[in-house]
Order: C-alpha cells, then structure tokens, then sequence
C-alpha cells in the first residue's frame, strides 16, 4: 500500500479553482477541453504507461536493454510520447542499488508515462529532503534499505526526466506481460517504494 502524503494546502487549491474560473469566463481556456485533459492524465494515463513500460522490460531482455540505452526510444516503440515525455532516461533498480527521482527546481515529472505528479512531489519538503537525505526520506516512507544498498538520486529538468525500473517481484514468474504490469505502481517508477506485492494495483 502506497505511504500517505501531504495533501495539496486548502489555500493553493483556491488559487487553482479560481484561476481556471477566470481563465474560462475570459474565454481563454474551454472547459470541456480542459476537463478532458486532466481526465485523460488522471484516469486513462495516470501510471498505466509506465507500469506497461516496465512490464514489457521484465518480461523481454532486448527491450529491456533497449529502454536502459535510450529510454525514450523503447517508450516511444510502444506509443508513449508527447510533451515532457521527449527525453527520458530508465534508471535500474537492483539488489545493491537503488534510485529515488525528485525534481528540485519545480516539479518536471515525465507525464505521457507517469501522468500528473502527485501533491507530494511538488512539495518543497519532497523536493529539498529527498537530495539531502534520501535514506531518511525513504525510510518515513517504509522503505528500509540495507547499509550495502547505494541510493542513487536522479534530478528531473526540463531536459531530461527519468523513469525507475523496479525490480521485477519473486514469485511472479507465471505471470504474463499484463498480469505484471497490474503490480507496478507509480511510486515504485519514482522510487519512493522498493518492494512490490502480488496482487499490489497500478
């Protein structure tokens, strides 16, 4: 299950409503567009390309080396491009390593894999302590990492953005590429989680 997170401060999400309420009565900005994109961000994007993306890599090395080669190739071999999805890099989790991605100037987030960054990556909280002292970051998010696993930390701009591939979980040998991508979850492609469950939704 995934950790809690800061919610969004009530005040900025005024600030929010209220700008898209005078960018639609100016008639700068349609509603139904606007509802339709964050629609298909949230619900029909959200982590689902990504979870398909690692899925593919567990299951097919020559994708795998594909995508730690040039990521936004393998992304794009599987149709996943578009705006702050054109430079990406896949960074590989293993049993000695493991890497956490933050964004410390704003909050550049790959969106045609990821979707829309959550509250708490745009946090100046997230974005400060996860450079300075990721163990400690990832441990109040439950994950424990021994003294032999390295953190690497991956500082997303507007050039480059990054995608953890987790490792793939033991016992899900018998599973097919869809079954798989079913575990992967949006935290684990940032890597503020390390383990993932059986039965674990995208």
């Amino acid at each position: 299950m995934a950790p809690e997170r800061d919610e969004i401060p009530s005040d900025l999400a005024l600030r929010v409503q209220a700008l898209e309420s005078l960018l639609i009565e100016k008639g700068i900005v349609d509603k139904a567009a606007l509802d339709a994109l964050v629609d298909t961000y949230e619900n029909r994007i959200g982590p689902r390309n990504g979870a398909r993306v690692v899925a593919r890599a567990w299951v097919d090395a020559e994708y795998k080396r594909r995508l730690l080669d040039d990521a936004s190739a393998a992304i794009a071999e599987l149709g996943f491009t578009g705006m702050q999805g054109e430079h990406m890099v896949a960074v590989e989790n293993t049993p000695t390593v493991h890497n956490i991605v933050v964004c410390t100037l704003c909050s550049c987030y790959p969106w045609p894999v990821l979707g829309l960054p959550p509250a708490w990556y745009k946090s100046p909280a997230y974005r400060a302590r996860a450079v300075i002292d990721p163990r400690g970051v990832l441990r109040e998010l439950g994950v424990h990492l021994k003294d032999d696993v390295a953190v690497r930390v991956w500082d997303s701009n507007a050039e480059v953005r990054y995608l953890v591939l987790p490792q793939r979980p033991a016992g899900t040998e018998q599973l097919n590429e869809e079954a798989l991508a079913r575990l992967v979850t949006r935290d684990a492609m940032v890597g503020v989680v390390r383990e993932l469950e059986l039965g674990e939704p995208a």
